[in-house]
């Protein structure tokens, strides 16, 4: 499969469940997609609430001819500022996931050692407002490989379904 035909299979895989821009997407990233879930429990009656509970995830998607360890490192870092600058810590917040997808042709030796070892996580007040996971993933079209971090670890499945 070509880089393109990657993309927009990827794409579409997260078109169910995730509201998908393409159109306004900020650089470096060529489209970003939003899950939110709000969920209420309560005993008998509407006013005698139990649990109030916010999950949000934001995947940014990016597109290169040739990935490099340096461009790798300034994907991660813009991907989890921007997604963790969205966590709105409360008593009902329970995650703000980020999740960094990258489809290239090529990807140097540098940058798949370095794709195990990227890893960021915040708690927020000791998990009592919440946390904040990274997933990452990287697509080699070339070789129609595709390697992980270790929360990225269960995208496999799903990236499994286009290779």
């Amino acid at each position: 499969m070509s880089k393109s035909e990657t993309f927009s299979a990827v794409l579409s895989l997260f078109t169910r469940y995730y509201n998908i821009n393409t159109d306004s997407a900020e650089p470096p990233f060529a489209a970003e997609a939003v899950f939110q879930s709000h969920n209420e429990q309560y005993y008998l009656i509407k006013a005698a609430k139990v649990a109030d509970i916010n999950m949000n995830e934001y995947v940014y998607f990016a597109e290169c001819d040739s990935l490099s360890a340096e461009k790798l490192r300034m994907l991660d870092e813009t991907a989890w500022e921007r997604g963790s600058a969205k966590a709105v810590p409360g008593f009902s917040h329970r995650s703000t996931d980020v999740t960094l997808m990258i489809v290239a042709d090529s990807v140097d030796d540098d940058a798949k050692k370095l794709v195990r070892k990227m890893r960021h996580y915040k708690s927020y007040k000791f998990g009592m407002h919440g946390w904040s996971n990274y997933r990452l993933a990287v697509i080699e079209c070339m070789t129609g490989r595709a390697f992980y971090n270790h929360q990225g670890r269960s995208l496999k499945k799903l990236v499994s379904n286009i290779l």
